[in-house]
């Protein structure tokens, strides 16, 4: 088992990553908290037939009661929120519980605000079983969606722990493994032309070898824990883990939360950022390459056609980088050198119309 250290201004913890990183989950919570009350298991419909019995077989020493949501972004609602606080002051949680957030990126989201805001705040702990997970399990961005825009009712909150059992990773269905292995990527563009170079190596994902896997993981989260340290609240240099993300997160919200995975359209949104900063930085970058890559591992590469530019980018200017209604992309001058950029609204609309015809 490997660990990361992550250290905020806010929390130290520890991210653990290995194939049965979760069998240590009862001896951290014996020494770490003593006084638990009462555990609160929350995990969505898919996770729980796959995941839930082993982990209530390692937690027999504590009590528990847990809820299970629906599975993707449909959990990161409002309601479900709401219900999830209802469940918890209805089996008498109080402020020695601890939430455990038992699945991937959805999951772990919607368990931390749970957590964040269930009596002033509670202890919660990640233990994520997808690719994607490895970015939004560390960090302390909690949040469910609204409909209009993704990850809007949130609040930074650090996990006690991040468990990462890489084990689990084998039962996931290909677009989730491409979901996740986008942000692995995204980690790479923005911090390392090694890592990335190593990465380009890779010509079908079904074929990673979990200690291939374990290694990418680790790195992805190294990169972002540094980024975390020096900037927890995201008032600089955090803003570079949305690399991809201005057009990504319209491009999800504009198929509706669930049609296209996050790590699909973030990797549309990599590439239309790439060629931005071909455009602005001169950057010494293969676009046409990268996105050949990336069709050779599957992924779609184009702004699906029935979207609408206009709305796309009504989207992006309700993006949390945008200031007064101006739309901010994170492009890269350099691999492993990126920055924020304000772009006027009418170069947008005319790059992603040129963007729709070459691609």
């Amino acid at each position: 088992m490997k660990t990361v250290r992550v250290k905020t201004d806010s929390k130290e913890y520890d991210v653990f990553i290995g194939a049965r990183a979760t069998k240590n989950l009862p001896e951290f919570l014996h020494t770490h908290f003593p006084n638990c009350s009462k555990l609160f298991l929350l995990t969505d419909e898919t996770v729980a037939k796959l995941h839930l019995e082993s982990l209530t077989d390692l937690l027999a020493d504590f009590s528990y009661d847990t809820y299970v949501v629906p599975s993707g972004e449909k959990a990161k609602t409002f309601d479900v929120y709401y219900d999830c606080l209802t469940f918890a002051l209805q089996k008498n949680f109080d402020r020695k519980s601890i939430v455990l957030a038992l699945g991937g990126g959805a999951v772990g989201d919607l368990a931390g605000f749970v957590a964040a805001t269930f009596m002033r705040g509670i202890p919660f702990i990640q233990l994520p079983t997808t690719i994607l997970a490895h970015d939004s399990a560390v960090g302390g961005k909690v949040a469910i969606n609204h409909p209009e825009g993704k990850n809007m009712i949130g609040v930074f909150y650090q996990p006690e722990a991040v468990f990462y059992n890489t084990s689990a990773i084998s039962t996931l269905p290909d677009k989730e493994i491409k979901s996740g292995f986008a942000e692995v990527i995204k980690h790479a563009l923005i911090s390392d032309q090694e890592f990335y170079a190593a990465l380009l190596e890779l010509d079908d994902l079904s074929r990673l070898t979990e200690q291939e896997l374990v290694d990418f993981l680790q790195k992805g989260i190294k990169i972002k824990a540094k980024i975390v340290g020096e900037d927890e609240k995201e008032t600089g240099i955090r803003a570079y883990l949305n690399f991809g993300h201005t057009l990504g997160h319209a491009i999800e919200a504009e198929m509706g939360y669930g049609n296209m995975t996050h790590g699909e359209a973030v990797a549309i949104g990599m590439i239309f950022a790439l060629t931005l900063s071909n455009k602005k930085y001169g950057l010494d970058f293969s676009v046409s390459d990268f996105s050949n890559w990336l069709e050779k591992l599957n992924y779609q590469v184009q702004i699906p056609d029935h979207l609408d530019l206009d709305r796309l980018i009504s989207r992006m200017k309700q993006d949390k980088k945008s200031f007064n209604g101006d739309i901010h992309f994170v492009l890269l001058e350099k691999i492993g050198q990126p920055k924020v950029v304000k772009i006027a609204e009418e170069e947008i609309k005319e790059e992603l119309q040129l963007f729709k015809e070459r691609m």
